[in-house]
């Protein structure tokens, strides 16, 4: 049985670049790069190398960047350690109703500590107003929080416009990129990112590693104390088979991003190809330009996400929606935006890769449409 794999946004395949460059530090570099002697240097100068990768993916300089163990643990970070050093100055934060759980949950547990939360809604295509950020900043506001794109529809938001408008009143500014590092073009600190988050698993790199951006100049304490690594940031002896993956892993969509090359030609293609097959039949979610190239959400008539799954075991994509005790809930995300309960129980979030082809497109299609009948 052919298997089609359509879940890039969940994780990522490693890329054979990156396990070529993982490989001599399984075999031949175990030295620990926080000493000095021969048994080190290797490792030392691989971490520093993915150090530098990292940021000239971002448009930063290498003293900005930490590793983390990743995206959630980035967010962790700033998220509690801001509210916890700057609670002083004020305890508001302002979010999005649709953030990823590694930010909500995060916000939502410094509410017990008197955190103090505006959830600012998004239109009908999962876009956040500028104005209405605008309107929820409050003199005791210390940190706004938005993703730079949405995991589940795509939708991107306009981070440098809202990192201004903090800039303006002084207020720090946060931006989950674990879906855009990449995929699109990104410059942090064109941006007016004070930080911002990275997942390795997200960019053909490995699980259980990341990166967080700290603009220079912000100062944020530490979130895991100990010997002082990562610029006393993060406390622990680096895991240099990681770091060395995401290094290549970020060298490599640069390249991947300077070259030109798109994943949003076939994404096009393969909405062609479903316009046709379910032609009435299906609605696409999420911002019709503003989107990540290779995210297409798309919620078929009449039909249940989780029963189109499991009768076409051989794609591996996500459902908008949930069934539990026999009754359909949507995402948090699908809500915020608006879409019925009737619209949005048939949701997939089809998400393309590299190495997805156009055959694997059209197989698709045919699977659906024959099981679907």
């Amino acid at each position: 049985m052919k298997q089609i794999y359509l879940d890039y946004n969940a994780s990522t395949p490693l890329a054979p670049e990156v396990i070529e460059a993982m490989l001599p530090f399984l075999r031949d570099h175990y030295g620990n790069p926080s000493t000095t002697h021969f048994a080190a240097k290797e490792a030392k100068k691989a971490v520093e190398k993915a150090r530098e990768q990292v940021a000239n993916l971002l448009g930063a300089t290498k003293e900005e960047i930490i590793f983390t163990s990743g995206g959630s643990e980035s967010n962790n970070h700033v998220i509690k350690k801001v509210f916890e050093q700057y609670q002083k100055q004020g305890k508001h934060i302002i979010t999005t109703k649709i953030e990823h759980p590694a930010v909500h949950e995060p916000i939502r547990y410094l509410k017990k500590y008197g955190a103090e939360v505006t959830y600012v809604g998004v239109d009908q295509y999962g876009k956040v107003s500028l104005e209405q950020i605008k309107k929820a900043i409050r003199p005791d506001t210390i940190l706004i929080t938005v993703m730079h794109a949405n995991n589940e529809v795509g939708t991107m938001q306009p981070i440098q416009e809202i990192g201004q408008l903090a800039h303006e009143h002084g207020i720090f500014f946060h931006t989950d990129a674990a879906q855009s590092v990449g995929k699109v073009p990104l410059n942090a600190g064109q941006q007016w990112v004070d930080f911002l988050s990275l997942a390795g698993h997200k960019l053909y790199a490995p699980k259980g590693v990341g990166a967080l951006y700290i603009r220079k100049g912000v100062k944020l304490d530490p979130y895991i104390h100990g010997a002082g690594h990562e610029f006393g940031m993060r406390a622990g002896t680096e895991n240099v088979l990681l770091i060395v993956g995401l290094g290549e892993a970020c060298e490599s969509a640069k390249m991947f991003l300077e070259n030109g090359t798109s994943i949003e030609e076939l994404k096009q293609y393969f909405l062609s190809l479903l316009t046709k097959a379910f032609p009435k039949q299906i609605r696409v979610n999420g911002h019709p330009t503003d989107c990540l190239p290779n995210t297409l959400n798309v919620s078929f008539a009449n039909r249940v996400g989780q029963d189109i799954l499991e009768a076409v075991p051989e794609i591996a994509a996500s459902t908008g929606s949930a069934c539990h005790s026999g009754e359909i809930t949507l995402s948090p995300v699908l809500h915020a935006m608006g879409v019925s309960p009737e619209d949005g129980k048939g949701t997939i979030r089809f998400s393309l890769g590299r190495y997805t082809t156009k055959t694997e497109l059209k197989e698709t299609v045919h699977l659906l449409k024959d099981r679907l009948r």
